[in-house]
């Protein structure tokens, strides 16, 4: 009995050592992270969890000289906190591969039934595992595998766009101080043009209109350096926010101009091929629909949950004899002796009441009969689910397509009017603005004049800066439409450029070394 205790013992704690050695460690999951959002934003230093200790001082040093775009998008992907606590959703995704891969806890049932005449309890002891989980886990892990690498590719992709909306704020940051600096501009140019009137006014060439009208002109001019100081204010909190400081705004150095000149862009067809093996967005899809298949076999392993074998052991009960009756056994003996007799002594066994077996044990087996409930309704809604995500990437594969075309298009078009304002729309409102000068101060021209060719100059001003502002911002939303860094476009499409020559060899080559080829000669 002692030998089969010991086994009994030995198995739980083999059992429990190696349920103990499981542990959730994700760093390796946080690193896949960090890879894909550097080869999607061109960073390499990336928030790790690990390294908490040491982001503040890798800010607070990047911040020290100011920041260019790119340093924005460092601290951003370093500093942002709604990033940092994203990444806790890989972590949470680990723990659910890691308890997926884990065996359910055997089940063991004791029960002592005590005779109602006292004496021994009957001991009855069951042990079971379930086994379907031989075949269950490996189909479990797979989907919450799949699991974890769609929250790593989901992860990915916030963080990607994070990094847009930082370089974004950053160029508008950039673009409102750019703003601010023409309505001072504007707002001298403005007052010139009221004391050029007032002057008039004092030599007796101008009315009183002439100078209420240049003085509206100022007015409005300082009413727009109001304006523009407030949206720049708020444009570098905005970038503030993004890169999760806590400083004065005000205080932010930055270092990059709006880009004067853009590089060319590739064509929108290859760059709708590019997009289709670099977008996080749709690799997360993918990533979806490969869970959704995994929960589908795994719901369809559950048919019959549960099948449980282990071992079952009873001790039978031993009742106590009742008090013995001294006087009644010896009337018995005397009778039998025929004289006064003491009544013999009763052995143990004979005083022992419905003697039994010591230790019963054996295999048990049991299981889930699946008569009413074979999981029917879990298999469908996991069959649904794939029909959906299958839709849903085939959805967005389709919206890509226009996604990139649209997004070349506003890119080529912000660029090209940029250049317009810059080249050709500024240089003849000054042009303009300098002869009607000119000739107002030489009596060949009427003050209207004047003022519609400065109206038109300072319109002119403020739309090339907003135009090299949205022109600045074409390049994230770019990079974020395409799934890649700008400069890598053209050699990812170098590259998809050499496979499909490999691939396709040039029919211009010799027809019998082609043949050769095609034969696998």
């Amino acid at each position: 009995m002692l030998q089969k205790t010991g086994m009994i013992v030995w198995s739980l704690g083999a059992l429990t050592l190696a349920g103990g050695c499981a542990t959730v460690k994700p760093q390796h999951d946080y690193e896949r992270v960090g890879q894909r959002v550097s080869e999607a934003t061109g960073q390499d230093r990336i928030y790790q969890p690990k390294d908490d200790g040491l982001v503040d001082g890798l800010v607070e040093a990047l911040l020290q000289d100011g920041i260019s775009a790119a340093e924005a998008v460092e601290i951003c992907l370093l500093n942002n906190r709604a990033l940092q606590a994203a990444f806790m959703d890989v972590g949470i995704a680990h723990a659910d591969a890691v308890q997926a891969g884990l065996y359910t806890n055997p089940f063991l049932n004791i029960s002592a039934l005590l005779p109602d005449s006292g004496g021994l309890a009957n001991i009855q002891s069951t042990m079971a595992q379930n086994i379907a989980e031989l075949w269950q886990i490996p189909i479990r892990k797979r989907m919450a595998n799949r699991s974890l690498d769609a929250a790593i590719v989901d992860l990915a992709r916030k963080a990607a766009v994070l990094a847009m909306d930082a370089k974004v704020a950053y160029y508008t940051a950039v673009g409102s101080e750019e703003r601010l600096r023409i309505a001072r501009d504007n707002l001298d140019i403005a007052n010139n043009l009221l004391e050029l009137a007032l002057a008039r006014q004092k030599a007796g060439a101008a009315n009183e209109l002439d100078v209420n009208l240049s003085r509206s002109v100022a007015v409005d001019s300082e009413i727009a350096v109001e304006r523009d100081r407030l949206s720049a204010a708020n444009a570098r909190r905005d970038l503030a926010t993004l890169l999760g400081l806590i400083i004065d705004a005000d205080t932010l150095v930055l270092n990059d101009p709006l880009p004067g000149n853009f590089p060319d862009t590739p064509s929108a067809q290859s760059l709708v091929e590019l997009s289709k093996s670099w977008r996080l967005d749709l690799q997360a899809a993918e990533q979806v629909v490969s869970a959704a298949r995994a929960t589908l076999a795994y719901q369809k392993s559950l048919v019959v949950p549960q099948i449980q074998i282990g071992f079952s052991l009873e001790r039978s009960e031993r009742t106590r004899q009742g008090g013995r009756d001294i006087l009644a056994d010896t009337v018995r003996s005397s009778i039998v002796g025929g004289g006064l007799t003491a009544p013999g002594i009763q052995p143990r066994s004979e005083r022992q009441r419905g003697k039994g077996q010591d230790f019963i044990l054996g295999p048990s087996l049991g299981l889930t009969l699946p008569i009413f409930d074979q999981n029917q309704a879990q298999i469908a809604k996991a069959q649904f689910t794939l029909q959906q995500a299958i839709k849903t990437m085939d959805g967005l594969d389709r919206t890509i397509t226009q996604e990139v075309r649209s997004a070349v298009d506003r890119a080529i078009t912000s660029w090209r009017l940029m250049h317009m304002y810059r080249d050709k729309s500024i240089p003849l409102a000054q042009v303009n603005l300098d002869l009607s000068r000119e000739a107002y101060r030489a009596g060949r021209a009427s003050f209207l004049s004047v003022l519609e060719a400065q109206r038109f100059f300072l319109e002119a001003r403020r739309s090339y800066v907003a135009a090299s502002q949205t022109a600045a911002t074409m390049i994230p939303e770019l990079e974020q439409t395409i799934g890649l860094p700008f400069d890598r476009f053209q050699a990812e499409l170098d590259k998809a450029a050499d496979a499909d020559q490999g691939e396709h060899p040039d029919m211009d080559a010799d027809p019998d070394e082609y043949d050769d080829m095609e034969s696998g000669s």
